[in-house]
């Protein structure tokens, strides 16, 4: 039997396991098993808590997809990963440190219960995405039947394409996401944000997911936007985002400068599986 926590960052759904305290072996199956939400528990993402690989950190965060893929960034996982340490005192520390297979990772509480996540620093280059076009530029264009679709890219841990567009509730989200996603231009497939600027310090995003399709939020996908956003001179350092799910505030430094995330994170509820 495996102990676990059904979370919930603004809709972002998660099965988070404390992979220290309990011994797991988990199969790409497993994981699809315990994703389905008619047969398993449901979740976007599965969310390990295990033991540093570095001096500086505290606890390794790894993140596998509702399809069994292990990704490298999360960013409302990251918030939920808080929580559950703290909440299953695995550590009081503020902030608390971490290993992702993306870097380090600082996660800290404020005052109202909040959490920030220091999401490091976006990588712009084409071949850190990775992306198969060049030069590196704010702007890349491609063709879907015929249609010339116009994009930023960004990796925040994860590749990123973000689309603007006019009315966040026609966007073809589903359609063109779906293809986008795993175009050959992403060799690792990409996260597809859809963003309506309201004004220079708010926008509107829905996310097509990488293997797990459109979720209710994306924290790494906010970020990804703002920074595209803020490279395009169209929103200033500090924006607050709309998602489906619930709102998140991003702020950004510009060229070289760490992203900062904030939002809640909520547990749900505590179960036990059999695989």
């Amino acid at each position: 039997m495996i102990n676990f926590t059904k979370m919930q960052g603004i809709g972002n759904d998660f099965v988070v396991i404390d992979a220290i305290n309990q011994t797991l072996s988990l199969t790409p199956e497993n994981i699809r098993f315990m994703a389905d939400r008619k047969f398993g528990i449901g979740f976007d993402q599965l969310l390990l808590v295990e033991k540093a690989i570095t001096d500086q950190s505290d606890f390794k965060y790894r993140i596998f997809n509702a399809d069994g893929s292990e990704v490298g960034q999360c960013g409302n996982g990251a918030r939920c990963f808080a929580r559950f340490v703290r909440d299953k005192k695995l550590s009081l520390k503020n902030p608390i440190n971490v290993d992702t297979n993306s870097g380090p990772l600082s996660l800290s509480f404020s005052d109202d219960d909040l959490i920030t996540v220091n999401m490091g620093v976006p990588k712009h280059k084409p071949e850190q995405i990775p992306m198969l076009i060049e030069p590196e530029t704010v702007s890349y264009e491609i063709d879907i039947d015929d249609n010339a679709i116009n994009f930023g890219a960004v990796s925040m841990g994860n590749p990123h394409a973000v689309i603007l567009v006019n009315d966040i509730k026609s966007a073809p989200v589903n359609e063109l996401g779906k293809i986008l996603e795993s175009h050959q231009v992403f060799p690792e497939r990409a996260n597809i944000g859809f963003m309506e600027i309201v004004s220079r310090d708010a926008i509107k995003l829905r996310v097509y997911e990488r293997g797990a399709a459109e979720t209710l939020a994306c924290g790494s996908g906010a970020c990804a936007a703002v920074v595209i956003g803020i490279e395009q001179n169209l929103l200033d350092n500090n924006v607050e985002v709309e998602l489906p799910g619930g709102n998140l505030k991003i702020c950004w430094s510009g060229r070289g400068h760490p992203v900062f995330m904030t939002g809640p994170a909520t547990s749900v509820y505590d179960g036990m599986i059999n695989l």
